[in-house]
C-alpha cells in the first residue's frame, strides 16, 4: 500500500486502463455519446485514478474532493508511516487486552487472516517487522544484508496465530498475545481503498466507472464507448505500458503483485519487496507476477500477495483448490512463460507473446 514517492514512481501501475479506439462507431448517433472523465491524485504513497462516464464539470470537481477526502481517511486508518494512524496506535501499544477498532479495520483484518490461513501463512499481515528489517516499511533501507540473528529476532515477533479479531456487543476489537506484534496492511490496503472508491461511486449514483488505487482496480457498467471496461496486465519489464494481456473484469476487482519493479540492489543482489514469512527473507523463486480477479479488489489484493510468496507450483495448488481466477508470469531462462487458471480464461480478451 505505502512506499516513498520515488518508489511509487518506479512502480507506476502494473495494471492500467486500455481504450477501445477501434470500436465501431454509429454513423449518425441520435444524441451525442456520453463522455468519459478521468480524475487522478496521490494517496498511500501511490496513485489513484477514477474514470467515470457522463458527469458534468461541477459535479466532477465535487467528486474529486470527496474522493481525496475519503482516501485521506483510509490512509489515516491503515498507514504505517503515520504514528497517529489507527493501525499504528495498535502497533505501538504493548497491551495484550482487546483493543477497540472500527468495523472497517476489523473487516480488513478478518479478510486478511482468512486469506492468510488459506495460503498456509504465505499472506501474513504480521510480517511488518521483517518488512521493516529489509527496508520496505517506514525504516530506511539497510546498508548490509540482515544477519540470520536479526532475521530470527524479527520472525519471533510475527505469526497470524498471535492476532485475534473479536466482535462483542457490536464493538470490534483486535487482540495480540505478544506485545511487539506489528501489523502491516500494505498487502490489502490498496484493494480496500479501491473497493471503498467503488462504494463511493455507488453512493453518488454513478453506475459506470473504473477506479484504481496503486495496482488494485474495480469497475462497474460500460465505458464511454458502450463496451465493458478493459484492463491491461503489464509485461514484467521496466518498460511502462508494455502489455502482456488484456482482460474484461466485468464488475470484479483485480490486483497484480510483481517482484520485478519494487526492489533495490544490495551486496550485488536484487532484493525484492515480497517477503516470505517462513524464511524471513525476500523471495528468490522465478514467479515474477501474479494477477488475481475476485469479487472485490481487497480479496484480489490479498490473494496476489500470498500466491506470489508461494511460488508457481505451490500457488497453482492453492488456485486449483480455491477455484481462483489467476494469471501468472514465470521467468524461464531469458524469457517468460504464462499460466492461467480456467476461471481466469473467461475474463481474458487477448494475450501478447
Amino acid at each position: 500500500m505505502e512506499m516513498t514517492f520515488f518508489r511509487a514512481a518506479l512502480l507506476a501501475a502494473t495494471l492500467f486502463f486500455v481504450g477501445c479506439d477501434n470500436a465501431p462507431q454509429p454513423v449518425k448517433p441520435v444524441k451525442p455519446a456520453p463522455e468519459a472523465q478521468v480524475l487522478e491524485g496521490k494517496t498511500m504513497g501511490t496513485f489513484w485514478r477514477v474514470s467515470v462516464v457522463d458527469v458534468d464539470a461541477k459535479r466532477l470537481q465535487d467528486l474529486r474532493i470527496r474522493i481525496q477526502t475519503q482516501l485521506d481517511a483510509d490512509d489515516q486508518l491503515l498507514s504505517t508511516y503515520k504514528n497517529d494512524s489507527a493501525l499504528m496506535r495498535f502497533n505501538q501499544s504493548q497491551s495484550l487486552s482487546p483493543w477497540p477498532v472500527s468495523e472497517a479495520m476489523a473487516d480488513i483484518v478478518t479478510s486478511a487472516l482468512r486469506i492468510g490461513a488459506k495460503t498456509d501463512g504465505a499472506m501474513d499481515i504480521t510480517v511488518g517487522p521483517l518488512v521493516n528489517l529489509w527496508g520496505f516499511g517506514p525504516d530506511q533501507q539497510p546498508v548490509k544484508i540482515p544477519t540470520e540473528e536479526q532475521i530470527n529476532v524479527a520472525k519471533a515477533k510475527t505469526g497470524l496465530g498471535h492476532l485475534t479479531v473479536i466482535d462483542q456487543a457490536r464493538q470490534q476489537y483486535l487482540q495480540k498475545d505478544i506485545a511487539d506484534l506489528y501489523i502491516d496492511l500494505s498487502t490489502v490496503g490498496e484493494g480496500y481503498a479501491a473497493d471503498h472508491l467503488a462504494h463511493l461511486m455507488e453512493q453518488e449514483g454513478i453506475s459506470r466507472y473504473l477506479v484504481s488505487v496503486g495496482g488494485a482496480l474495480s469497475s462497474r457498467g460500460m465505458n464511454a464507448e458502450g463496451h465493458p471496461w478493459r484492463v491491461a496486465i503489464q509485461k514484467p519489464t521496466d518498460q511502462e505500458n508494455a502489455v502482456q494481456a488484456i482482460v474484461d473484469i466485468n464488475g470484479h476487482g483485480i490486483s497484480t503483485s510483481g517482484s520485478y519493479r519494487n526492489y533495490y540492489e544490495l551486496d550485488g543482489k536484487r532484493v525484492s519487496h515480497v517477503i516470505d514469512p517462513q524464511t524471513g527473507r525476500p523471495i528468490e523463486h522465478n514467479l515474477v507476477s501474479v494477477t488475481v480477479i475476485a469479487p472485490t479488489a481487497l480479496e484480489a489484493d490479498g490473494w496476489d500477495t500470498g500466491l506470489m510468496v508461494l511460488g508457481a507450483e505451490k500457488a497453482k495448488e492453492v488456485v486449483r483448490r480455491e477455484g481462483l481466477a489467476v494469471y501468472m508470469i514465470v521467468k524461464e531462462g531469458d524469457g517468460f512463460k504464462t499460466w492461467m487458471s480456467p476461471q481466469f480464461q473467461g475474463f481474458l480478451i487477448s494475450e501478447k507473446n
